[in-house]
């Protein structure tokens, strides 16, 4: 088992930037993938980036250029939000993949005004 836990969400002005942080506890070895998620009210769970451990990394079209995805370790994972739009709006999850099974943060919220 693995236990996510996502931290550094919050209200924010167009234009500004955060940071999210994920911390992995528990059965930490063999991951192999870490990634961010988000989901807006009213839309599916879309990709935001991802992370391989041979460092190679996935990022949506919409945050190419802005967010960068970085792991700590190789287990605890974080994404440099900079030049946020309210489209940005979203609860963030983090997820790894250990092995073929798939876990899950509760999720962060980010909240972007205009």
């Amino acid at each position: 088992q693995v236990q996510l836990v996502e931290s550094g969400g919050g209200l924010v002005q167009a234009g500004g930037s955060l940071r999210l942080s994920c911390v992995a506890s528990g059965d930490t070895a063999m991951i192999n993938i870490m990634g961010w998620y988000r989901q807006a009210p009213g839309k599916q769970r879309e990709m935001v980036a991802t992370l391989a451990t041979d460092g190679s990394t996935n990022y949506a079209d919409s945050v190419k250029g802005r967010f960068t995805i970085s792991s700590d370790r190789g287990k605890n994972t974080n994404l440099q939000m900079t030049n946020l739009k309210p489209e940005d709006t979203a609860v963030y999850y983090c997820t790894v993949r250990r092995l073929v099974r798939d876990y899950w943060g509760p999720g962060t919220q980010v909240t972007v005004s205009s």
